[in-house]
């Protein structure tokens, strides 16, 4: 049975544990936020440079070849970064979960 001082001792390191998950949260947040930022700033300028080479094309074959290497670069990138934002998100979760491990442990011993 859990003594006084053991259960305020007990609930201290609970509150540790949530401010580490809380850091762990937003550096994980804060990663995946910039990784949007930067595939959305990528993802501007090469729409931009294709439009402005298939306002240039002279011939609709030249359009075409345009737009369809722009389709083929712009689905390569995007399966890219979606690997990219599910590594992000796994990191996220077992960051997350890190502090959890040994609090859990310590309350299954007592």
């Amino acid at each position: 049975m859990l003594k006084f001082d053991e259960f305020q001792k007990f609930g201290g390191e609970g509150v540790d544990v949530v401010l580490k998950q809380f850091g762990a949260v937003s550096k994980g947040v804060q990663a995946l936020a910039s990784e949007v930022a930067d595939y959305s700033k990528e993802a501007f300028e090469k729409t931009a440079a294709a439009a402005e080479k298939l306002f240039g094309a002279k011939t609709l074959e030249k359009a075409i070849e345009v737009q369809s290497d722009f389709l083929k670069t712009s689905y390569e990138g995007f399966v890219a970064r979606s690997s990219k934002f599910g590594e992000l998100y796994a990191d996220l979760a077992k960051e997350t979960y890190k502090p959890l491990e040994g609090y859990f442990g310590k309350a299954a011993a007592k």
